[in-house]
């Protein structure tokens, strides 16, 4: 089985334009991606699939790979379907290109559930992490997900989902974590399917793929990501490589 990291880096950013560009510890945020996506020794390559040319020079010209997006896209699946079309592989994780700090072991949970699907049952797999407190729960910035009996999705929402109309039965509700390892058909399939009324109406790309049958099982996880969408999340990102002695 042929696993494969692809990185989405769009250079526009409307809460912090050019965030993959900024400099962090010597390094660019999007090179600190790649140079973490490699160290895991996970994939069999990686890739970043960028519309920018500054992007996919500062990965090439720094030994690395890259790819140039020609089409505009909608969705973060859609650019990664162009990308890997002619690329051979069985399994594609989506890194995303703001989390510099990658979770080795939420990848490896998400590369086992293509390990033990012998029969091909999973189209794609994703993470979740358990949420209490009642603001997170209500948040629509916090997408969440419910599941069946076997850990495969049943909806996504930002809504409350379940509504707690008894709140004696003890539901466990999840926020959906935007990691995402796909078998390469599912992609090609999603990037010729339309989008449909779920998916428009909670703007969650992953409903069109549950829209039209596809089969998503999702993955339990402590550890959340730590993504860099402001520049204050970059200062953070900065404080936390000086305490992991990375500069």
């Amino acid at each position: 089985m042929k696993v494969i990291a692809v990185i989405p880096a769009r250079y526009a950013s409307t809460r912090f334009p050019a965030k993959l560009m900024q400099d962090l510890g010597g390094k660019t945020v999007i090179l600190r991606t790649y140079e973490a996506a490699l160290g895991t020794q996970l994939f069999d390559d990686v890739f970043v699939v960028t519309d920018s040319d500054l992007i996919f020079n500062e990965i090439v010209n720094n030994g690395g790979k890259a790819v140039m997006s020609i089409k505009e896209h909608e969705s973060g699946s859609d650019r990664i379907a162009e990308a890997i079309e002619n690329i051979t592989c069985d399994i594609v994780i989506n890194v995303q290109g703001d989390e510099p700090f990658i979770n080795k072991s939420n990848i490896e949970s998400l590369i086992n559930i293509f390990n033990e699907d012998r029969n091909h049952t999973v189209d794609l797999a994703s993470l979740m992490f358990e949420i209490s407190d009642q603001a997170a729960i209500e948040n629509p910035n916090n997408v969440k997900v419910v599941v069946d009996q076997n850990n495969f999705a049943l909806y996504f929402s930002r809504s409350v989902i379940p509504y707690p109309r008894d709140i004696n039965v003890g539901v466990r509700y999840f926020q959906h974590v935007g990691v995402y390892a796909y078998r390469k058909q599912a992609l090609i399939d999603f990037s010729n399917l339309p989008m449909k009324t779920l998916e428009a109406s909670e703007k969650l790309e992953q409903l069109r793929y549950l829209e039209f049958g596809k089969r998503i099982k999702m993955a339990e996880t402590n550890h959340t990501s730590i993504g860099i969408d402001t520049r204050e999340d970059l200062e953070q990102a900065r404080l936390l490589l000086k305490q992991k002695g990375s500069i």
